[in-house]
Protein backbone atom coordinates (compact mmCIF):
# COMPACT_ATOMS: atom_id res chain seq x y z
CA UNK A 1 0.00 0.00 0.00
CA UNK A 2 1.51 3.32 -1.10
CA UNK A 3 -0.86 5.74 0.72
CA UNK A 4 -2.50 5.60 4.15
CA UNK A 5 -6.14 6.13 4.58
CA UNK A 6 -6.55 9.83 5.85
CA UNK A 7 -6.67 10.16 9.68
CA UNK A 8 -9.90 9.48 11.34
CA UNK A 9 -10.78 6.74 8.64
CA UNK A 10 -12.49 3.51 10.39
CA UNK A 11 -9.87 1.09 8.44
CA UNK A 12 -10.09 -3.19 8.50
CA UNK A 13 -6.75 -4.17 7.54
CA UNK A 14 -4.88 -6.77 6.76
CA UNK A 15 -1.05 -6.48 7.85
CA UNK A 16 1.57 -8.89 6.28
CA UNK A 17 3.98 -10.27 9.50
CA UNK A 18 6.93 -12.64 9.45
CA UNK A 19 3.93 -15.00 11.29
CA UNK A 20 1.59 -14.64 8.43
CA UNK A 21 -1.10 -12.52 7.63
CA UNK A 22 -3.25 -10.52 10.27
CA UNK A 23 -6.55 -8.63 10.19
CA UNK A 24 -7.31 -5.48 12.34
CA UNK A 25 -9.68 -2.77 12.65
CA UNK A 26 -9.70 0.30 14.22
CA UNK A 27 -9.12 4.85 13.25
CA UNK A 28 -6.39 5.86 11.83
CA UNK A 29 -4.20 8.20 13.83
CA UNK A 30 -1.44 10.36 12.55
CA UNK A 31 1.85 8.40 11.38
CA UNK A 32 3.91 7.27 14.74
CA UNK A 33 6.55 7.01 12.05
CA UNK A 34 7.16 7.98 8.59
CA UNK A 35 6.19 5.10 5.92
CA UNK A 36 4.00 3.75 8.42
CA UNK A 37 0.23 3.45 9.63
CA UNK A 38 -0.99 3.76 12.82
CA UNK A 39 -4.09 2.36 14.22
CA UNK A 40 -6.14 2.78 16.93
CA UNK A 41 -7.43 -0.62 18.17
CA UNK A 42 -11.01 -0.98 20.08
CA UNK A 43 -9.27 -2.11 22.90
CA UNK A 44 -7.38 1.38 23.35
CA UNK A 45 -4.16 0.36 22.49
CA UNK A 46 -2.41 1.96 19.12
CA UNK A 47 -0.36 -0.33 16.54
CA UNK A 48 2.11 0.71 14.21
CA UNK A 49 2.74 -0.70 10.40
CA UNK A 50 5.23 -0.44 7.60
CA UNK A 51 2.47 1.07 4.24
CA UNK A 52 4.23 -1.35 2.26
CA UNK A 53 3.58 -4.28 4.09
CA UNK A 54 -0.62 -2.92 4.64
CA UNK A 55 -3.58 -3.79 2.27
CA UNK A 56 -6.83 -1.82 3.22
CA UNK A 57 -9.98 -4.19 2.90
CA UNK A 58 -12.41 -1.39 4.21
CA UNK A 59 -12.11 2.37 5.02
CA UNK A 60 -14.99 4.96 6.22
CA UNK A 61 -14.62 7.82 6.94
CA UNK A 62 -17.66 9.49 8.51
CA UNK A 63 -19.48 13.13 7.32
CA UNK A 64 -19.55 14.21 10.69
CA UNK A 65 -16.04 12.79 12.30
CA UNK A 66 -13.58 15.34 12.56
CA UNK A 67 -10.26 14.42 10.48
CA UNK A 68 -7.61 15.19 13.01
CA UNK A 69 -5.17 17.00 10.28
CA UNK A 70 -7.66 19.46 10.18
CA UNK A 71 -7.92 22.71 11.29
CA UNK A 72 -9.68 23.26 14.80
CA UNK A 73 -13.40 22.54 14.32
CA UNK A 74 -16.27 24.98 15.52
CA UNK A 75 -16.98 25.77 19.23
CA UNK A 76 -20.02 23.49 19.89
CA UNK A 77 -22.18 25.51 22.47
CA UNK A 78 -22.88 22.40 23.67
CA UNK A 79 -20.08 21.15 25.08
CA UNK A 80 -17.98 22.33 28.11
CA UNK A 81 -14.82 24.41 27.56
CA UNK A 82 -11.45 22.77 28.54
CA UNK A 83 -7.75 24.12 28.26
CA UNK A 84 -4.98 21.65 28.24
CA UNK A 85 -1.92 23.02 29.84
CA UNK A 86 1.10 21.29 28.65
CA UNK A 87 4.53 20.91 30.35
CA UNK A 88 5.37 17.67 28.69
CA UNK A 89 6.63 14.51 30.29
CA UNK A 90 6.43 11.06 28.56
CA UNK A 91 2.73 11.81 27.22
CA UNK A 92 4.46 14.43 25.28
CA UNK A 93 6.87 11.60 24.01
CA UNK A 94 8.03 10.22 20.90
CA UNK A 95 10.19 6.43 20.42
CA UNK A 96 13.75 7.40 18.42
CA UNK A 97 13.53 4.51 16.53
CA UNK A 98 17.44 4.67 16.07
CA UNK A 99 18.56 5.34 19.32
CA UNK A 100 15.78 3.95 21.36
CA UNK A 101 15.46 6.76 23.34
CA UNK A 102 11.94 8.58 24.60
CA UNK A 103 12.43 12.12 23.79
CA UNK A 104 9.54 14.99 24.35
CA UNK A 105 8.15 15.83 20.71
CA UNK A 106 4.78 16.46 20.72
CA UNK A 107 3.09 19.92 20.80
CA UNK A 108 -0.48 19.84 22.36
CA UNK A 109 -2.26 19.85 19.37
CA UNK A 110 -0.68 17.00 18.38
CA UNK A 111 -1.84 15.00 21.60
CA UNK A 112 -5.17 16.51 21.00
CA UNK A 113 -5.09 15.19 17.52
CA UNK A 114 -4.10 11.57 18.54
CA UNK A 115 -7.45 11.31 20.59
CA UNK A 116 -10.19 12.21 18.51
CA UNK A 117 -12.50 11.10 20.71
CA UNK A 118 -11.58 14.54 23.11
CA UNK A 119 -13.61 16.72 20.37
CA UNK A 120 -16.76 14.79 21.51
CA UNK A 121 -16.33 15.63 25.31
CA UNK A 122 -15.53 18.97 25.09
CA UNK A 123 -14.56 22.22 23.47
CA UNK A 124 -10.42 21.91 23.71
CA UNK A 125 -7.48 24.75 22.89
CA UNK A 126 -4.17 24.49 24.26
CA UNK A 127 -1.15 26.41 26.31
CA UNK A 128 2.00 25.23 25.94
CA UNK A 129 4.56 25.72 29.02
CA UNK A 130 7.13 23.40 27.72
CA UNK A 131 8.53 19.91 26.64
CA UNK A 132 9.88 19.10 30.10
CA UNK A 133 10.66 15.75 31.86
CA UNK A 134 9.10 15.89 35.56
CA UNK A 135 12.51 15.91 36.92
CA UNK A 136 13.59 19.62 35.61
CA UNK A 137 10.55 21.08 37.33
CA UNK A 138 10.89 23.44 39.98
CA UNK A 139 8.74 25.87 42.21
CA UNK A 140 8.81 28.28 39.37
CA UNK A 141 7.48 26.04 36.84
CA UNK A 142 4.26 25.16 39.85
CA UNK A 143 3.61 29.40 39.18
CA UNK A 144 3.63 29.20 35.53
CA UNK A 145 1.34 26.50 35.86
CA UNK A 146 -0.66 28.44 38.42
CA UNK A 147 -0.62 31.85 36.14
CA UNK A 148 -1.67 29.33 33.03
CA UNK A 149 -4.97 28.04 35.14
CA UNK A 150 -5.75 31.50 36.46
CA UNK A 151 -5.76 33.20 32.90
CA UNK A 152 -7.86 29.99 31.62
CA UNK A 153 -10.88 30.50 34.26
CA UNK A 154 -10.73 34.34 33.52
CA UNK A 155 -11.30 33.28 29.92
CA UNK A 156 -14.00 31.43 30.46
CA UNK A 157 -12.80 27.85 30.57
CA UNK A 158 -14.96 25.05 32.93
CA UNK A 159 -11.76 23.13 33.19
CA UNK A 160 -8.21 22.54 32.90
CA UNK A 161 -6.06 19.50 31.56
CA UNK A 162 -2.46 19.93 33.16
CA UNK A 163 -0.44 17.43 31.06
CA UNK A 164 2.73 16.47 32.75
CA UNK A 165 5.73 14.42 33.28
CA UNK A 166 4.95 10.98 36.01
CA UNK A 167 7.85 11.07 37.94
CA UNK A 168 6.84 14.58 39.79
CA UNK A 169 3.15 14.70 38.59
CA UNK A 170 1.70 14.80 42.53
CA UNK A 171 3.91 17.17 43.52
CA UNK A 172 3.54 19.81 40.97
CA UNK A 173 -0.65 18.63 41.79
CA UNK A 174 -0.17 19.43 45.17
CA UNK A 175 0.89 22.83 44.59
CA UNK A 176 -1.93 23.76 42.85
CA UNK A 177 -4.43 22.26 45.38
CA UNK A 178 -2.75 24.62 48.00
CA UNK A 179 -2.28 27.36 45.50
CA UNK A 180 -5.73 27.12 44.69
CA UNK A 181 -7.13 25.63 48.11
CA UNK A 182 -4.91 26.82 50.91
CA UNK A 183 -6.98 29.91 51.81
CA UNK A 184 -10.04 28.19 52.70
CA UNK A 185 -11.39 28.65 48.76
CA UNK A 186 -11.97 26.53 46.05
CA UNK A 187 -10.62 26.86 42.26
CA UNK A 188 -13.31 28.32 40.04
CA UNK A 189 -13.39 24.91 38.26
CA UNK A 190 -11.58 21.44 38.21
CA UNK A 191 -7.94 20.84 37.47
CA UNK A 192 -6.85 17.67 36.19
CA UNK A 193 -3.43 16.12 36.07
CA UNK A 194 -2.19 13.44 33.44
CA UNK A 195 0.54 12.30 32.64
CA UNK A 196 1.13 8.70 30.79
CA UNK A 197 3.89 5.80 31.96
CA UNK A 198 4.84 4.99 28.28
CA UNK A 199 4.90 7.36 24.84
CA UNK A 200 2.00 8.34 22.80
CA UNK A 201 3.43 6.48 20.00
CA UNK A 202 4.15 2.71 21.83
CA UNK A 203 1.33 0.05 21.13
CA UNK A 204 0.96 -0.50 24.89
CA UNK A 205 0.46 3.63 25.76
CA UNK A 206 -1.27 5.08 28.62
CA UNK A 207 -1.83 8.45 26.92
CA UNK A 208 -5.02 8.21 25.22
CA UNK A 209 -7.49 6.57 28.02
CA UNK A 210 -5.62 8.60 30.64
CA UNK A 211 -6.38 12.40 28.93
CA UNK A 212 -9.42 11.12 27.80
CA UNK A 213 -10.20 10.64 31.48
CA UNK A 214 -8.79 13.51 32.86
CA UNK A 215 -10.83 15.39 30.08
CA UNK A 216 -13.74 13.64 30.90
CA UNK A 217 -13.49 15.10 34.10
CA UNK A 218 -12.63 18.27 33.77
CA UNK A 219 -15.51 18.43 31.21
CA UNK A 220 -18.31 16.69 33.41
CA UNK A 221 -17.38 15.88 36.69
CA UNK A 222 -19.03 16.84 39.70
CA UNK A 223 -18.91 20.49 41.26
CA UNK A 224 -15.44 20.60 43.46
CA UNK A 225 -16.76 21.53 47.17
CA UNK A 226 -13.18 22.43 47.90
CA UNK A 227 -12.85 19.41 50.49
CA UNK A 228 -11.00 15.90 50.14
CA UNK A 229 -8.47 17.68 47.95
CA UNK A 230 -10.90 17.40 45.02
CA UNK A 231 -10.09 20.91 43.66
CA UNK A 232 -7.01 19.54 41.71
CA UNK A 233 -6.96 15.91 41.00
CA UNK A 234 -4.72 12.82 39.08
CA UNK A 235 -5.94 10.68 36.20
CA UNK A 236 -3.98 7.64 35.64
CA UNK A 237 -5.25 4.11 34.75
CA UNK A 238 -6.70 2.49 37.59
CA UNK A 239 -4.89 -1.11 36.77
CA UNK A 240 -2.38 -2.64 33.91
CA UNK A 241 -5.10 -2.82 31.92
CA UNK A 242 -7.32 -0.25 29.73
CA UNK A 243 -10.71 0.38 30.21
CA UNK A 244 -10.84 2.18 33.53
CA UNK A 245 -8.88 5.19 35.39
CA UNK A 246 -8.71 6.45 38.81
CA UNK A 247 -9.11 10.38 39.55
CA UNK A 248 -6.73 10.41 43.03
CA UNK A 249 -6.97 13.90 44.69
CA UNK A 250 -3.37 15.02 44.32
CA UNK A 251 -2.29 15.32 48.12
CA UNK A 252 -3.35 11.68 48.63
CA UNK A 253 -1.79 9.51 45.97
CA UNK A 254 2.19 8.86 44.97
CA UNK A 255 3.78 7.59 41.92
CA UNK A 256 4.64 4.24 43.29
CA UNK A 257 6.50 1.83 40.48
CA UNK A 258 8.59 2.96 38.11
CA UNK A 259 6.98 1.45 35.14
CA UNK A 260 3.57 0.10 35.13
CA UNK A 261 0.14 1.50 33.66
CA UNK A 262 -0.93 1.70 37.26
CA UNK A 263 2.08 3.32 38.95
CA UNK A 264 -0.33 5.93 40.71
CA UNK A 265 -1.93 4.60 43.76
CA UNK A 266 -3.68 6.38 46.89
CA UNK A 267 -1.60 7.11 49.89
CA UNK A 268 -4.22 6.89 53.24
CA UNK A 269 -7.23 6.93 51.40
CA UNK A 270 -9.20 5.98 47.91
CA UNK A 271 -9.57 7.51 44.67
CA UNK A 272 -12.52 10.48 44.50
CA UNK A 273 -13.95 8.40 41.69
CA UNK A 274 -13.57 5.86 38.33
CA UNK A 275 -13.78 6.83 34.65
CA UNK A 276 -14.58 4.09 32.65
CA UNK A 277 -13.74 3.69 28.89
CA UNK A 278 -15.22 0.50 27.44
CA UNK A 279 -16.42 0.44 23.75
CA UNK A 280 -17.16 4.53 22.89
CA UNK A 281 -19.39 4.64 26.39
CA UNK A 282 -17.06 6.92 28.98
CA UNK A 283 -18.93 7.11 32.82
CA UNK A 284 -18.00 8.60 35.95
CA UNK A 285 -18.49 6.68 39.39
CA UNK A 286 -17.98 8.33 42.43
CA UNK A 287 -16.57 6.25 45.37
CA UNK A 288 -19.03 5.92 48.04
CA UNK A 289 -16.39 8.15 50.76
CA UNK A 290 -16.39 10.92 48.21
CA UNK A 291 -20.16 11.10 47.93
CA UNK A 292 -20.72 10.95 51.45
CA UNK A 293 -17.98 14.00 52.00
CA UNK A 294 -19.98 15.96 49.08
CA UNK A 295 -23.66 15.58 51.06
CA UNK A 296 -21.94 16.41 54.90
CA UNK A 297 -19.76 19.66 53.46
CA UNK A 298 -21.26 22.61 51.67
CA UNK A 299 -18.79 24.42 49.04
CA UNK A 300 -16.85 27.11 49.61
CA UNK A 301 -16.13 30.45 48.13
CA UNK A 302 -14.89 30.52 44.90
CA UNK A 303 -10.99 31.83 44.57
CA UNK A 304 -10.26 34.59 42.10
CA UNK A 305 -6.41 33.97 41.93
CA UNK A 306 -4.27 31.27 43.76
CA UNK A 307 -1.02 31.97 45.44
CA UNK A 308 2.02 31.58 44.65
CA UNK A 309 5.47 29.71 46.01
CA UNK A 310 8.81 31.17 46.63
CA UNK A 311 11.07 30.03 43.80
CA UNK A 312 14.43 30.48 45.79
CA UNK A 313 13.57 28.79 49.03
CA UNK A 314 15.99 26.07 50.19
CA UNK A 315 14.37 22.86 51.23
CA UNK A 316 16.80 20.38 52.35
CA UNK A 317 15.82 16.75 53.00
CA UNK A 318 17.61 13.82 54.53
CA UNK A 319 16.89 10.38 54.44
CA UNK A 320 16.58 8.57 58.49
CA UNK A 321 19.01 5.83 58.78
CA UNK A 322 22.42 4.36 60.05
CA UNK A 323 24.46 6.61 57.64
CA UNK A 324 22.43 9.95 58.63
CA UNK A 325 25.22 12.35 60.38
CA UNK A 326 25.33 15.40 62.33
CA UNK A 327 27.81 16.89 59.54
CA UNK A 328 25.08 17.04 57.25
CA UNK A 329 22.74 19.38 59.48
CA UNK A 330 25.65 21.73 60.21
CA UNK A 331 26.30 22.17 56.50
CA UNK A 332 22.47 23.05 55.91
CA UNK A 333 21.67 25.31 58.65
CA UNK A 334 25.90 27.27 57.73
CA UNK A 335 23.97 27.35 54.46
CA UNK A 336 21.53 29.64 55.85
CA UNK A 337 19.13 26.66 54.59
CA UNK A 338 14.78 27.61 54.91
CA UNK A 339 13.78 24.53 56.61
CA UNK A 340 14.68 20.82 57.28
CA UNK A 341 12.68 17.68 56.19
CA UNK A 342 13.56 14.23 57.61
CA UNK A 343 12.06 10.67 56.27
CA UNK A 344 11.67 8.97 59.45
CA UNK A 345 11.60 5.70 59.84
CA UNK A 346 8.14 3.81 61.33
CA UNK A 347 6.36 6.48 62.54
CA UNK A 348 8.60 9.09 61.73
CA UNK A 349 11.68 8.69 63.90
CA UNK A 350 15.24 10.11 63.85
CA UNK A 351 18.63 8.33 65.14
CA UNK A 352 19.07 10.46 68.46
CA UNK A 353 19.29 8.02 71.23
CA UNK A 354 22.37 6.02 72.61
CA UNK A 355 20.97 3.30 74.67
CA UNK A 356 24.52 1.20 74.48
CA UNK A 357 26.71 4.29 74.59
CA UNK A 358 28.20 3.34 71.09
CA UNK A 359 26.92 5.54 68.93
CA UNK A 360 27.75 9.17 69.91
CA UNK A 361 26.67 10.22 66.24
CA UNK A 362 23.31 9.96 67.48
CA UNK A 363 23.20 12.51 69.62
CA UNK A 364 25.20 14.60 67.93
CA UNK A 365 22.75 14.26 65.09
CA UNK A 366 20.45 15.17 68.10
CA UNK A 367 22.13 18.50 69.13
CA UNK A 368 22.47 19.33 65.10
CA UNK A 369 18.58 19.63 64.80
CA UNK A 370 17.93 21.30 68.12
CA UNK A 371 20.25 24.14 66.95
CA UNK A 372 18.31 24.44 63.71
CA UNK A 373 15.44 24.53 65.93
CA UNK A 374 16.81 27.12 68.22
CA UNK A 375 17.80 29.42 65.05
CA UNK A 376 14.15 29.26 64.08
CA UNK A 377 14.80 26.71 61.33
CA UNK A 378 11.38 24.66 60.87
CA UNK A 379 12.51 20.71 61.25
CA UNK A 380 9.54 18.49 60.08
CA UNK A 381 9.32 15.21 60.12
CA UNK A 382 7.57 12.85 57.26
CA UNK A 383 6.68 9.29 56.97
CA UNK A 384 9.51 6.99 54.85
CA UNK A 385 7.48 4.21 54.98
CA UNK A 386 4.32 6.26 52.59
CA UNK A 387 1.02 4.73 54.00
CA UNK A 388 0.40 4.83 57.45
CA UNK A 389 0.63 8.65 59.48
CA UNK A 390 3.67 10.35 61.33
CA UNK A 391 2.81 9.88 64.95
CA UNK A 392 5.21 10.76 67.56
CA UNK A 393 2.99 9.77 70.05
CA UNK A 394 3.44 5.81 70.24
CA UNK A 395 7.19 5.56 71.10
CA UNK A 396 9.19 7.76 73.64
CA UNK A 397 11.67 8.62 70.89
CA UNK A 398 8.08 10.71 68.96
CA UNK A 399 7.66 12.46 72.62
CA UNK A 400 11.59 13.22 72.59
CA UNK A 401 11.07 14.87 69.02
CA UNK A 402 8.05 16.90 69.73
CA UNK A 403 9.84 18.00 72.73
CA UNK A 404 12.76 19.54 70.72
CA UNK A 405 10.39 21.20 68.46
CA UNK A 406 10.00 18.62 65.47
CA UNK A 407 6.92 19.50 63.06
CA UNK A 408 5.14 16.70 61.24
CA UNK A 409 2.34 15.09 63.80
CA UNK A 410 -0.31 13.47 62.01
CA UNK A 411 0.78 14.02 58.75
CA UNK A 412 -1.74 11.82 56.46
CA UNK A 413 -0.97 13.06 52.84
CA UNK A 414 1.98 11.91 51.15
CA UNK A 415 5.40 12.76 51.80
CA UNK A 416 5.88 14.99 49.01
CA UNK A 417 2.45 16.83 49.97
CA UNK A 418 3.59 17.29 53.36
CA UNK A 419 6.89 19.03 51.82
CA UNK A 420 4.99 21.40 49.46
CA UNK A 421 2.60 22.04 52.25
CA UNK A 422 5.89 23.48 54.20
CA UNK A 423 7.08 25.18 51.00
CA UNK A 424 3.77 27.20 50.80
CA UNK A 425 3.91 28.60 54.39
CA UNK A 426 7.38 29.31 54.27
CA UNK A 427 5.93 30.74 50.52
CA UNK A 428 2.85 33.02 51.88
CA UNK A 429 3.96 33.84 55.28
CA UNK A 430 2.07 32.09 57.37
CA UNK A 431 3.08 30.59 60.61
CA UNK A 432 4.43 27.05 59.75
CA UNK A 433 3.21 25.01 63.25
CA UNK A 434 -0.36 26.23 63.00
CA UNK A 435 -0.19 25.19 58.71
CA UNK A 436 1.05 22.07 59.19
CA UNK A 437 -1.12 20.82 61.85
CA UNK A 438 -4.34 22.58 59.94
CA UNK A 439 -6.31 20.96 57.79
CA UNK A 440 -6.59 22.89 54.64
CA UNK A 441 -8.69 21.06 52.41
CA UNK A 442 -9.39 18.23 53.68
CA UNK A 443 -5.89 16.73 52.74
CA UNK A 444 -4.99 14.78 56.34
CA UNK A 445 -8.29 12.36 55.64
CA UNK A 446 -7.77 10.66 58.89
CA UNK A 447 -5.98 12.97 60.72
CA UNK A 448 -4.78 11.84 64.21
CA UNK A 449 -6.41 13.42 67.54
CA UNK A 450 -4.13 13.52 70.48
Amino acid sequence: MAEAPSVGSRVKLRLETLSGDTIVEGVILPPAVEQHVTVKLPNGYNLSHPLSQTHVLESETKENQTITQAPQPAHDPDLPSIRIIHTGGTIASKVDYVTGAVTAQFEPSELVHHVPELQQIANIDAHKIGNMFSEDIRPMHWNQIIDATEKAFQQGCDGVVVTHGTDTLHISASALAYAWCGEGNKAPGRIAFVGSQRSSDRASSDAAQNLIAAVTWAAQGPTPNGNLSDCVVVAMHRTSDDGACSIHAATGVRKLHSSRRDAFRPVNTQPLAIVTIEEGTIEIQLSEHYEKNRMQHSEREIATVASRFKSDLSIRQFMSGPWLLSAEVNEAIESNVDALVFHGTGLGHVPIENPNEDAPQNLELRSSIQKAIDNNIPVMIVNQCIHGPVDMNVYSKGRIQQEMGILGHGITTSPEAAIVKLHYALSTNKDVREILTTNLFGEEIHRIRD
